[in-house]
């Protein structure tokens, strides 16, 4: 699909108008200022957040059809508004199988005081609706594509140019993040998604992909990714990517420390012998969104160039109950040499993180930030809205929860403290992977984690068990029974605080 600005509309196309509940501004073409308050007064459309209404034909228009679409009310619109705006235009689009449309700008920007950001805004949502996972159907869907949106009524000035392009590069990497994960789990398999990175980032300046299999894995000291994997017939995998972008860009004498990402790749989590009850356990082929989230922030920020250095690491592997599996009682090592004690092998993404960042703490990076889908606890805690944020590094939340809002991700910062840590106390080894309290199991495990993390270093622990999939109730951009690619822009939007 392609996206860009014009000066004339079109004929033959479809006009979307994007309203408030206040109606269009009397600047708009009389007709069409006359046809949205009319329908309006009647409540035939009552411009809500992404009411739509779909008519045949405009007087005086050169389009053929004219796409109301609402932003609800003027005093809460923000650049999500406009967003999720453009994703419930583009499904109305594929409904009325349209393959071409204008969006007059002119009708809302006064709604938006930062045009570059409505610009964004509305490129990311038309991209991230136009995904669908149907690689694996004989008959890839009846609607025709939507090959064409112009936007008018703007001028299009040299940074609104660059600000389109950026929400492309976004939604698209969010939309490869959403791919990875949507697959099922025998077609995403650890080895499977490490050749997939590779692929993906084969070309791309200043990227190095580096995978370390089961013999390697074992020369590093990886005792939690080996010791999950173990009932499985499916090797693990650990994908390191690194990207160099400040040394593209600045003296090579003075390269600052990087910026850490680590992700949670379980591409299939049956919960080995402390197995999982059936229903929805086809969901579980999800248990890799951290690691997608990595990966989609990875590709973002080299194809945007941003002047930083990063690393993004995930651990890739199965959780399966077989012969050789791991059982409850028995005691991993992890790659700083702390013992584990797996009381439930259901709590095993906990046990790759370990290794992982323990690893990433060797790097003396800036910060690190991890992402996993790990506890139901956090879905009771926060819905499917919030990402759970646990960190006991004042500037680091604020630095997250600044790219959070600005990103309009939703996170809400949960407790850390040391009750929590002494609840991962084990009479057998240094550290039991579940807690000896019951209640505030998100708290607990973001607890375990901090004994892999150096002390030194900023750390921060989301969990996106909640956000991770199965969003579209609340996002009109994901799809029903999908990955949503969440925290893609949230760490993108970190990395350029650091940009130098």
């Amino acid at each position: 699909m392609r996206v860009s600005f014009s000066t004339t509309s079109e004929e033959g196309s479809c006009l979307i108008a994007m309203v408030s509940k206040k109606g269009l501004e009397k600047k708009s073409s009389s007709s069409l200022f006359r046809l949205s308050n009319r329908v309006m007064q009647k409540k035939i459309f009552k411009a809500e957040q992404n009411d739509t209404l779909f008519l045949p034909y405009v007087l005086g228009s050169k389009s053929e059809h004219l796409l109301l679409v609402g932003l609800g009310d003027p005093k809460e619109i923000s650049a999500e508004s406009f967003r999720q705006a453009a994703a419930a235009a583009y499904k109305q689009l594929e409904k009325h199988s349209l393959s071409s449309a204008e969006i007059d700008l002119s009708l809302c920007v006064s709604l938006l005081k930062n045009t570059s950001a409505l610009v964004q805004a509305i490129r990311e949502g038309l991209i991230l609706s136009r995904y669908h996972f149907e690689d694996l159907k004989e008959k890839q869907g009846n609607t025709k594509p939507v090959k064409k949106v112009v936007l008018t009524g703007i001028k299009p000035t040299p940074e609104i140019k660059t600000i389109l392009e950026t929400g492309q590069i976004l939604a698209e990497s969010a939309n490869f993040a959403r791919w990875l994960a949507d697959h099922p789990a025998n077609l995403m398999t650890p080895s499977i998604l490490a050749q997939e990175v590779q692929k993906k980032f084969r070309g791309i300046k200043g990227t190095q992909v580096t995978v370390w299999n089961r013999e390697k894995l074992k020369k590093e000291k990886m005792g939690g990714v080996l010791g999950v994997s173990l009932g499985s017939s499916q090797d693990p995998r650990v994908v390191i990517i690194e990207y160099k972008g400040h040394n593209q860009h600045q003296n090579k004498n003075k390269s600052p420390r990087p910026l850490c990402f680590v992700g949670k790749g379980l591409t299939f989590d049956s919960g080995g012998i402390s197995i999982k009850p059936a229903k929805n356990m086809d969901e579980m082929k999800f248990d890799m969104c951290g690691s997608v989230a990595v990966i989609g922030a990875l590709l973002a920020i080299a194809r945007l160039k941003l002047k930083v250095n990063v690393i993004g690491m995930v651990g890739a592997t199965e959780n399966m109950p077989g012969a050789s599996a791991i059982k409850p009682g028995d005691v991993l090592t992890a790659r700083n040499g702390k013992t584990m004690e797996v009381l439930n092998t259901d709590a095993e993404g906990r046990l790759v993180l370990a290794d992982l960042l323990s690893y990433v703490s060797e790097k003396k990076p800036e910060f690190i930030v991890d992402a996993a889908t790990l506890t139901g606890a956090v879905v009771v805690a926060l819905g499917n809205v919030y990402t759970g944020l646990f960190t006991r590094n004042q500037n680091l939340e604020k630095q997250i929860r600044s790219a959070a809002a600005c990103s309009e991700e939703k996170i809400w910062t949960l407790p850390l403290d040391n009750f929590h840590v002494k609840d991962m106390k084990s009479k057998v080894a240094d550290v039991a992977n579940i807690s000896s309290t019951p209640g505030a199991g998100s708290s607990t495990a973001a607890a375990f984690l901090e004994h892999f993390v150096d002390k030194n270093i900023p750390w921060a622990h989301l969990d996106i068990a909640g956000t991770a999939y199965n969003v579209s109730n609340r996002l009109p951009y994901c799809r029903p029974k999908s990955a949503s690619g969440v925290m893609v822009r949230t760490f993108v939007e970190l990395a350029r605080q650091y940009v130098r």
